[in-house]
C-alpha cells in the first residue's frame, strides 16, 4: 500500500482529496471540526517535506453553484487547526484555479472551491478529472468518507498520475483498521451490529459471519430476530418482510459456529418519548402497547462479559435510542465495556454515524482504538465490496 510516507514532497504540489464536508449552523459556522482535524497529519507531513498542498473537497449537496455551500465558510477553521493561514480560490478547475496553484509556494495551502458546484464531479467525468489533474504533481486520496464513490476527484483523477498517486495517512489508517478486524484479527472477535433495521446490515452480517466469533445484535433490528424466534415484541419496531432473512442469518451463524447474542431484556416504553412510562420487560414477552427502546439491565451485564473476553471488537450501530437520555444507558454501558476491553489490550474499531455520535457524546472517542470517519464507505468495506477510491490508488 503506497502512502505519502513513500514520497518526498520537496518542491512538489500535492493534490489532495480531503473530506471537508463538515456540518454548518444557520450562520455558516462549523459545528464539528473532526474531519478537518483528521486531515491535518497528511497536510503537515507534506508541508514539513517542503511541499505545498492543494485541497479539494465537496460540501453538502448543492445543485450547481450555491454560495450556501462555498468552502470559503470553513477557511478560518482550516487555518486555525493547521496553524497556518490557508489560501482559497473561487473555482476548482480552469484559469483561476490554475493561476492560484501556479502562484502557490512551498509550505503553503490552497483550498479549491466546492467540487460539487460541477455536475461532472459526481458523474465521474473524465475531462473534468483531467482538469483537476493539472493542479498537482502527486495525487493523494485522504477522504475515506467518499472512497465508495466513483467521482472525478476520488477515483477518475488517479488515472492521470500513473506512479504519482498514494493514500494519505487517514485513509491508510482506515484501511489498516478495517483489515485488522476483517483479516488480521486476534480472537475472539466480536462484532456489535445495532441500529433500527436489519435490511441495512444484511450484507455486513453475511460477510463477517465466518470472520468473527460473536455477533451482538441490538437496537431496533433485534426485534425482527426475536419475532422469528417466537417472541412477543409488543409495538416494537420490526421488519416483517425480513423475517426469512433473519432466520437465514441465525441458521448461517449456527453452521459457522458463530454465536449470535440477542438482548435478554429491554427498557420498554408506552410511547416513543422522553416522557413515556417505562418498565423492564423480558424481550420475548413485551406487552401490547409497549415498545422496546433500550437494552435492559440483564442484557447490559451479559454483553459486558462477552466484550470483556474479546480481543478484537467492531461496533457499528447503537443498541438503544441513545439520543434520549432515558434510553441511553444500554449504549453507554456497551461503550464503557468496549473502553475497558481496549484498556486491557483489545483492538476496538467504532464506525457508522450513530456509533461515532455515541462515543463522542459519552466521552469515549479517545478511549477506543480507532473511530472511523466514513459511514457509508465503512459499511461497504464490511460488506466485502472493493471501494473505487481505494482501487484507483492500488491499480
Amino acid at each position: 500500500m503506497t502512502t505519502i510516507n513513500d514520497f518526498n514532497f520537496e518542491n512538489k504540489k500535492a493534490l489532495i482529496r480531503v473530506d471537508l464536508n463538515v456540518p454548518l449552523d444557520e450562520n455558516f459556522k462549523v459545528t464539528d471540526t473532526t474531519r478537518i482535524e483528521a486531515a491535518k497529519p497528511t497536510i503537515i507531513k507534506i508541508l514539513e517535506d517542503g511541499g505545498s498542498c492543494v485541497l479539494m473537497s465537496h460540501l453538502g449537496r448543492p445543485k450547481g453553484v450555491d454560495k450556501k455551500f462555498t468552502l470559503k465558510h470553513i477557511i478560518d477553521n482550516v487555518s486555525e487547526i493547521i496553524g497556518l493561514q490557508v489560501k482559497f480560490v473561487t473555482d476548482c478547475v480552469g484559469e483561476d484555479a490554475e493561476k492560484a496553484v501556479a502562484e502557490l509556494e512551498a509550505g503553503e495551502i490552497l483550498v479549491l472551491e466546492n467540487l460539487r458546484f460541477y455536475d461532472q464531479e459526481k458523474s465521474g467525468d473524465v475531462a473534468f478529472a483531467e482538469q483537476l489533474s493539472k493542479l498537482g504533481d502527486i495525487y493523494v486520496n485522504d477522504a475515506f468518507g467518499t472512497a465508495h464513490r466513483a467521482h472525478a476527484s476520488t477515483t477518475v483523477v488517479a488515472q492521470f498520475f500513473t506512479d504519482k498517486k498514494c493514500f494519505g495517512l487517514l485513509l491508510a489508517k482506515e484501511i489498516e483498521s478495517l483489515n485488522a478486524v476483517l483479516n488480521n484479527s486476534q480472537k475472539p472477535v466480536t462484532a456489535i451490529i445495532g441500529g433500527a433495521k436489519v435490511s441495512s446490515k444484511i450484507d455486513v452480517i453475511k460477510n463477517i459471519i465466518d470472520k468473527v466469533d460473536n455477533i451482538i445484535i441490538g437496537g431496533g433490528m433485534a426485534f425482527t430476530f426475536v419475532k422469528v424466534k417466537g417472541g412477543k415484541i409488543g409495538d416494537s419496531i420490526v421488519e416483517n418482510d425480513k423475517l426469512d432473512i433473519a432466520q437465514d442469518i441465525l441458521n448461517l451463524a449456527k453452521s459457522k459456529n458463530t454465536r449470535i447474542h440477542l438482548p435478554i431484556d429491554v427498557i420498554a416504553a408506552d410511547a416513543f418519548s422522553e416522557d413515556a412510562n417505562t418498565q423492564v420487560c423480558d424481550i420475548y414477552n413485551i406487552p401490547d402497547g409497549w415498545q422496546g427502546l433500550d437494552a435492559g439491565p440483564k442484557t447490559n451485564v451479559g454483553l459486558s462479559f462477552v466484550i470483556a473476553e474479546s480481543k478484537t471488537i467492531l461496533w457499528n450501530g447503537p443498541i438503544g435510542v441513545f439520543e434520549m437520555e432515558k434510553f441511553a444507558k444500554g449504549t453507554k454501558e456497551l461503550g464503557r465495556a468496549i473502553v475497558d476491553a481496549t484498556a486491557d489490550g483489545a483492538f476496538s474499531l467504532v464506525g457508522g454515524g450513530d456509533s461515532v455520535a455515541a462515543v463522542k457524546q459519552f466521552g469515549f472517542a479517545d478511549k477506543v482504538s480507532y473511530v472511523s470517519t466514513g459511514g457509508g464507505a465503512m459499511l461497504e468495506m464490511l460488506e466485502g465490496k472493493t471501494l473505487p477510491g481505494i482501487e484507483a490508488i492500488l491499480s
